[in-house]
């Protein structure tokens, strides 16, 4: 108990799947935690649900592509709590289910605004507060597939695209503000069993049975990782015990990509 107390933390999709049981880890852990996002009544249920439990939480809504909706958010979390210190780039969605040549430019936009876009803007401006701080870690979710390519979700190029950025903007950052004590690292999670996972297994034209089956044939240890296990990653490089460690990559698959 305690690895980030009294740490103010913001945390965007925080309203559900691994979003939310960030939240629900960094508040049980002593953080002031921020749940970003446009789910309101979901959102506002994970604050309720926090509170109950006898930690601090407080919901804004947030649209990570809307700048000015960033600017005033980060603005009224550090006026309202006296710090940002902790932000976890949690935002993301999948996209339209179709191969590159199928792709609109608006899906495109839409797809790396909120995954890629979505990140650098938060950081804009959640960074500025980490400095008159004295520092702070960001920990932007990226995916396995922005290591590795695959055919295993579509659409297979825009969402690879978006993550790839998402592990380069990562790297890019560790370097720029380390002098500032700002450390910058990134999640790579596999396959783990979400609302985002259960919606792109009824999608699939397989039909989900297959979906899973074929998904799960291919985790060496068989079966789908849940959000408390990238949570505990997310604890564990938003805390002090990780106070070494910028511009890394952590995987947490399965063993998906080792093979």
């Amino acid at each position: 108990m305690g690895r980030v107390q009294d740490k103010v933390a913001i945390v965007t999709g925080g309203s559900t799947g691994l979003g939310k049981a960030t939240c629900m880890l960094l508040a049980a852990e002593g953080a002031r935690t921020v749940i970003a996002d446009i789910q309101d009544e979901l959102g506002a249920g994970v604050a309720a649900e926090i509170g109950q439990s006898g930690g601090l939480a407080y919901y804004y809504h947030m649209d990570v592509t809307a700048e000015d909706q960033v600017k005033e958010v980060c603005a009224d979390v550090f006026t309202r709590l006296g710090s940002i210190d902790i932000l976890v780039n949690n935002a993301g969605i999948t996209g339209a289910p179709k191969p590159t040549h199928e792709i609109t430019v608006a899906e495109w936009d839409q797809v790396l605004g909120v995954d890629a876009k979505g990140v650098f803007l938060c950081t804009k401006h959640a960074v500025p507060y980490m400095k008159r701080g004295g520092g702070g870690s960001i920990v932007n979710i990226s995916s396995v597939y922005g290591i590795v390519g695959g055919m295993d979700v579509p659409p297979p190029f825009l969402y690879h695209a978006a993550k790839g950025a998402v592990r380069l903007m990562t790297k890019s950052d560790a370097l720029c503000y380390a002098k500032d004590k700002i450390r910058v690292n990134s999640i790579h999670p596999g396959w783990l069993w979400t609302p985002m996972l259960e919606n792109v297994g009824k999608d699939s034209t397989e039909g989900p049975e297959e979906f899973h089956k074929r998904i799960l044939s291919r985790v060496p240890l068989g079966h789908y990782g849940e959000p408390s296990d990238v949570a505990y990653g997310v604890l564990y490089l938003a805390c002090e015990e990780s106070k070494f460690s910028t511009g890394t990559e952590l995987v947490i698959d399965g063993g998906y990509i080792a093979q």
